[in-house]
């Protein structure tokens, strides 16, 4: 099988005898004593039952050779070896090493692999750290293997899932990490019912989410949401291959609401559990509107409680935080220029509203982090304080003067801010890693200019914009479950029981075992 991956820095293909001098050059440098003689390599490289994979400087393969990576799987053995893996000392640190690992990976997995085995030095906690983080455990310890270093050497192991569905999974996700409980159901790629039950009136009052309001909501919502989502797949709990839980990022105490419920289905129905992250979800939704994920793809999503920017090289292995915000979320500046404005909450759709036939040039409010002096450090992250403060004292200026305020031009012109701020970042993004495609996720996505200056600016720059229906888009089980199908039909092993909620769980951690 054929593989090849292109990056600013670096391009990966399969390896072929004509790279083998450079192969052993690099071979050599990284291991000394420990490198294998050159016909060993010949034969690993060109043999049937080996898989090896070459990385090189640049975007094509004419620059020089600085990774390479082996796995050996013998036909009709459901066990592989990873050989080798390489990476130059200048290339280290640029995420090279667990690009050839994750090629390995899927390799393994269209040969249907059960097991992987590899060794690492005791002494090299760079390697051991990223086998760990890509499911490899300890299992064993060999003493003093690598001569004449006298150091021991780690075995680890990663067990793929053995499913004995045989077929698409039906899985169920449950979604509760802010106001929204929802509950969807998915079979493979397809979905089957996504009912959600908001409890934002309920907030509305207080101007903004009140967590423990939020959590009391999930308990009174989960069983009618859970009643009414079966009964529109036609399914009963017994059909069910497979729970799927957000357990972070979001609010603490509403998330312990949704992982208790599903913990409890898991062991009443005697079904796997799968925890997994919210933030992620929402980039996977796209599987369910098109069949699969296209990647790599850059996600911007944009919510009330969450403003981040993605770079997803792999659904479930290789999800990149570009940037975020450093204060307020998107979709809490629309609430709280809401309040200014004296609209109701949520502010989202009542801004939208209110700058209907409003200037979006009539102010020129700041655009947070797109000054020079911030591109540097903060090219990818966002900023909305500064933004609805300068509203604040825009509005406020106006009525100590006496002067009449144009409620859709100042609307229109703060939605203009933040739609510009969000679509140039995320722009640049595709354009700097060189990514063809753009997602946007998050319930702010409801928000009408959002929608048409990204696709202004995706069409202008030959980038595809990927926006899933709006039901999709804002929380919601459907995408939990989608997220855990995916991982199911990867043959990822399920999660324990042990696990908790992580109000800040990190996006490079898809599943929580």
């Amino acid at each position: 099988m054929t593989s090849s991956i292109s990056n600013l820095n670096y391009k990966i293909r399969e390896a072929n005898d004509q790279d083998l001098d450079a192969i052993m050059e690099l071979e050599n440098a990284c291991f000394g004593n420990d490198a294998w003689d050159a016909d060993t390599m010949h034969f690993e490289v060109v043999a049937h039952h080996t898989y090896y994979l070459a990385a090189f400087e640049g975007p094509t393969d004419q620059g020089k050779l600085i990774g390479f990576a082996g796995l050996s799987k013998i036909p009709g053995n459901d066990q592989a070896d990873i050989q080798t893996i390489a990476v130059s000392q200048a290339a280290r640190g640029q995420g090279i090493g667990k690009a050839l690992m994750l090629e390995l990976l899927k390799e393994a997995r269209r040969l249907h692999t059960q097991e992987i085995f590899l060794e690492v030095r005791a002494d090299n906690p760079a390697a051991q750290k990223l086998y760990l983080a890509l499911g490899f455990e300890h299992i064993d310890t060999r003493k003093r293997y690598y001569q004449p270093d006298d150091v021991d050497a780690w075995v680890m192991r990663l067990q793929f899932a053995k499913t004995s569905i045989g077929r698409e999974p039906v899985v169920l996700g449950i979604e509760t990490s802010c106001d929204e409980t929802g509950v969807g159901i998915v079979r493979g790629n397809t979905l089957l019912a996504n009912i959600i039950s908001s409890s934002m009136d309920e907030h509305a009052r207080f101007g903004g989410v009140v967590p423990e309001i939020a959590a009391r909501a999930h308990l009174e919502a989960l069983k009618p949401t859970l009643d009414q989502a079966l009964a529109k797949a036609n399914l009963s709990l017994k059909d069910i291959d497979a729970i799927a839980v957000t357990n972070g990022p979001g609010l603490g105490g509403a998330l312990m609401v949704g992982i208790g419920a599903a913990k409890a289905l898991s062991v009443a129905i005697e079904k796997p559990i799968y925890a997994v992250n919210h933030l992620v979800g929402h980039v996977g939704v796209d599987v369910l509107e098109r069949g699969e994920l296209q990647t790599p793809t850059v996600a911007l999503l944009v919510s009330g409680g969450h403003t981040s920017l993605l770079l997803v090289r792999d659904l479930i292995n290789d999800v990149e935080l570009l940037g975020e915000t450093i204060d307020d979320a998107a979709g809490e500046a629309f609430d709280k220029v809401a309040r200014v404005l004296r609209l109701k909450y949520p502010g989202g759709p009542e801004i939208d509203t209110a700058a209907i036939g409003g200037d979006p040039k009539a102010i020129r409010f700041p655009r947070g982090l797109s000054l020079p002096k911030d591109m540097e450090k903060h090219r990818y992250d966002f900023s909305f304080s500064g933004l609805k403060t300068a509203v604040a004292r825009w509005v406020e200026v106006a009525e100590t003067k006496d002067e009449p305020i144009n409620v859709a031009d100042i609307a229109a012109s703060f939605r203009e801010a933040v739609a510009d701020v969000l679509v140039t970042k995320a722009v640049n993004a595709c354009l700097d890693h060189k990514v063809p495609r753009l997602l946007l996720g998050g319930g702010v996505v409801a928000n009408k200019r959002l929608r048409e200056l990204a696709q202004e600016r995706c069409d202008a720059h030959g980038i595809e914009l990927r926006i899933p229906a709006l039901s999709l888009c804002t929380d919601n089980g459907a995408m939990i479950a989608a997220l855990g199908a995916q991982l199911i039909m990867a043959g990822r092993a399920p999660s324990s029981l042990h696990f908790g909620s992580d109000s800040t769980l990190p996006v490079t951690m898809v599943q929580t075992l």
